[in-house]
């Protein structure tokens, strides 16, 4: 059994890490999931520019990608319409509609050349892992220059754990990485291609929530037009959540018809005697028009899930977008390096005519060597020793080229790497200016149109339903069979309520419950009490319960108001094993105890005034009435 429970606790852990780190959290250093990232490296390795169909990428992403065709298609689509990485040719589907994209038969797509200015692929810089079967080289991560979890969004669920991370306006976010690397504060908010209006002031950096409306033109008094979406809805789900509350009666309506294709249009038509502004807050209350997202911004950080900022994610992007540029330009600098000593051992080699020394040569070695003597007269000019490559490469020119060698063509070749060196000196010396001149050139290869603000930031003051809901369903209390509800025939109505309110109703048993209105329940004769049971109507009303210790026959009153509760739960008034003969929420009531017939007992009965009494706790015993065996209570009635 042991073994057993281990083998499970191991594979359980295993498979817990591989769902979190390998399908549902994005990786923070480049911003995507493993699928998207398969998609992104496959597009790269096969660019030619041209169009390429959707199921033969898919195909070739399976290289890499030990899962079906299905989830890499779907990953595509969902990359594609991001607008940021990948051309679209064909039906992508329809964001606002929620309309599916057509077969991946149908469908083209292309890398976007801006992918390569955000990515780099780069192996000396980017490292590469063995494929799943070791057949060909994936990265690890790419080192990306933008902060993409933040602009590109994601939601995932891992085992145990979710992220819900909202997307943001690549044109702020680069913004924001300016002013980070400037040492500025900066502030970011989610932006969504949907549109719709938005309420940041609880968004807390991206750990927080949000408050998404659909916007509405109100116009036309009598006719709404949704012409934005809010986030995380279609056209469709939107008008479904509209007809349903419509058929409820919480939202009147006349007719609503979708006519979005391009642009969201939704136009609802009020009935007769109904306008806007009577319509509007229900919309907002009882429809999909208003909603509240939460947000959890967890990605993955040093092999491990980490919850950040907003605020984290640039300043870590900032750092990571210095240090990839201060690698570029080493590695550039290297090869410049490298290039200007070959063009000036090919210049000493031809003028000198150092390949006059391995004519009379016999032997390879012998010939290595020429070369290598040859340079040493001029080792001050060379940028580092003559090597064996070195020498591979000089044997290796042509005659025909070194008899129209142009030294003229080697000067000005060498004067254009020698300005590059000390252009990149001076760039490493300002990796931060030249870190936002870089974001420049990014966002201004940035279609303005495509990535401008399309959700608008506003203050929205929430709609609480009770206020717009209308209390005119009958809570009925039906004696004969001990039914209470609003869905119970015959009976007597005890109040109007709503579906969200809260009712408390006590039994004869002085047993209490309370719970939002309910449709139908048993509570047996004589219900002693039925009211509302929210804190006001709660505050309001003091209970008086007199009840009998059945061994030894006194009475004890106590009067109490009900400050907590929980719902749908049974509450005893009195304490366990009394008798509950009365309640009362009357303040000044008269009541009269009845007391038991015994021998010398000349008064059998005596009247007393509940207002008398001080008012005690909920959990507090109640006050002894008299010392007297108690046979019945009798209450006044209200005059």
């Amino acid at each position: 059994m042991a073994f057993v429970k281990n083998l499970f606790d191991q594979n359980f852990i295993q498979y817990a890490s591989y769902v979190i780190r390998d399908r549902a959290i994005p990786e923070i250093i480049d911003g995507f999931k493993p699928v998207q990232r398969r998609i992104i490296h496959t597009l790269l390795k096969t660019d030619d520019g041209r169009f390429t169909k959707v199921a033969n990428v898919v195909g070739k992403v399976m290289a890499y990608h030990p899962h079906g065709d299905a989830s890499i298609y779907t990953a595509l689509v969902n990359l594609a319409n991001k607008e940021i990485f990948i051309d679209k040719q064909g039906n992508f589907g329809n964001l606002y509609t929620g309309d599916s994209a057509s077969a991946p038969r149908y469908i083209e797509c292309r890398l976007r050349p801006i992918t390569k200015d955000i990515l780099n692929t780069n192996p000396s810089i980017t490292d590469y892992v063995d494929s799943y079967d070791g057949r060909d080289k994936e990265p690890v991560a790419f080192k990306a220059k933008l902060p993409l979890v933040l602009i590109m969004g994601a939601e995932g669920i891992a085992v145990g754990m979710s992220t819900q991370i909202m997307s943001h306006n690549i044109h702020e976010v680069i913004e924001a990485e300016k002013a980070c690397l400037r040492g500025e504060k900066f502030q970011l908010f989610p932006d969504f291609q949907t549109g719709g209006l938005i309420d940041c002031s609880e968004y807390k950096d991206g750990l927080g929530k949000l408050i998404t409306r659909a916007k509405m033109d109100t116009s036309d008094e009598k006719k709404i037009i949704i012409t934005e979406l809010p986030y995380g809805s279609t056209s469709e789900s939107l008008m479904d959540s509209i007809e349903k509350a419509a058929r409820n009666g919480k939202v009147k309506i006349a007719s609503i018809n979708d006519y979005t294709a391009k642009n969201v249009n939704i136009e609802i038509k009020l009935p007769r005697g109904v306008y806007v502004k009577d319509v509007v807050d229900s919309l907002y209350a009882f429809t999909d028009c208003e909603k509240t997202v939460y947000c959890n911004l967890l990605v993955i950080k040093d092999n491990m899930p980490v919850q950040m900022t907003c605020t984290e994610v640039i300043e870590y992007h900032a750092k990571q977008l210095t240090g990839i540029l201060h690698d570029e330009l080493e590695l550039e600098k290297a090869e410049l390096m490298e290039k200007l000593h070959l063009r000036t051992l090919e210049r000493i080699f031809v003028e000198e005519r150092i390949y006059k020394a391995i004519e009379e040569m016999k032997t390879e070695a012998a010939v290595s060597k020429a070369v290598k003597d040859g340079f040493i007269p001029f080792a001050a000019e060379l940028i580092r020793p003559v090597n064996d490559d070195d020498v591979e490469h000089l044997l290796k020119i042509p005659i025909r080229r070194i008899s129209l060698y142009d030294i003229n063509k080697n000067r000005k070749e060498v004067q254009a790497i020698n300005a590059r060196l000390k252009e990149i000196a001076r760039l490493l010396k300002h990796l931060v200016d030249y870190a936002i001149s870089y974001l420049d050139g990014i966002e201004a290869k940035l279609d303005p149109e495509t990535f401008k603000r399309k959700t608008t930031l506003t203050n929205i003051q929430t709609v609480d339903i009770k206020t717009v809901v209308k209390r005119n369903i009958p809570l009925k209390y039906n004696e004969k069979d001990g039914n209470l509800g609003t869905q119970i025939s015959g009976g007597t109505e005890l109040l109007k309520v709503t579906p969200f309110d809260r009712i408390i109703y006590v039994r004869k048993s002085g047993i209490y419950s309370i719970t939002e209105s309910p449709d139908k329940v048993f509570v047996g004769p004589e219900l002693r009490y039925c009211g509302f049971a929210d804190k006001e109507s709660l505050a309001k009303i003091l209970f008086t319960v007199l009840y009998r210790d059945p061994e030894t026959n006194y009475v004890y009153i106590k009067r109490c108001k009900i400050a907590a509760y929980i719902m749908n739960r049974d509450y005893f008034f009195a304490p366990d094993g009394m008798e509950v003969l009365h309640v009362d929420t009357r303040k000044n009531f008269e009541f009269t105890l009845n007391y038991m017939k015994k021998p010398k007992l000349k008064v059998l009965s005596e009247k007393f005034k509940a207002q008398d009494y001080l008012e005690k706790g909920l959990k507090a015993l109640g006050t002894r009435v008299a010392s007297k065996e108690v046979d019945s209570v009798s209450v006044a009635e209200s005059k």
